[in-house]
């Protein structure tokens, strides 16, 4: 969690709060998508996170590859934004948060490798969409149902 968040929830505790932020669907050359366990709930999201004051949802993708999984992306790619009610989600610690997400598509760099971020993730792996866990975190789902309409 970003220091902004902490400040935040220092004033306001659990409470349920709107907050901005990305997440990336990033393809390898088979069309397949990256994915990462997550430490915090268990499930498998795609590398994103919040927003940091002054950046822009760009920046803010860019920065939570890179920070998650050591990638440098290159074209990111507008896939959608996401909020509204069904973007709402409650951490296992009870802080809640209605996710005001720009998704994006980008392509895994020539001969990258992955360097995934321990603190955050405990796993990464590429699916295949019809491989998509079902442990997949819920505000990522419609992320992944709008990929799915546009790769097919």
């Amino acid at each position: 969690m970003n220091n902004y968040v902490a400040d935040l929830r220092g004033l306001v505790g659990t409470r349920p709060l709107i907050l901005p932020g990305t997440s990336v669907v990033v393809t390898d050359p088979a069309g397949r998508v990256l994915l990462l366990e997550r430490v915090d709930t268990g499930g498998w999201g795609l590398p994103g996170g919040l927003m940091e004051p002054g950046e822009s949802f760009e920046e803010t993708g860019r920065r939570e590859v890179r920070e998650e999984t050591g990638l440098e992306v290159g074209d990111l790619s507008l896939l959608g934004i996401f909020s509204g009610a069904e973007y709402y989600y409650r951490y296992p610690n009870g802080d809640e948060i209605f996710n005001v997400t720009a998704a994006y598509v980008a392509r895994l760099p020539r001969e990258a490798t992955i360097s995934l971020d321990t603190a955050e993730n405990r796993a990464w792996r590429f699916f295949a969409l019809d491989e998509i866990p079902a442990t997949l975190i819920t505000p990522e789902r419609p992320v992944i149902a709008e990929y799915a309409k546009v790769a097919r």
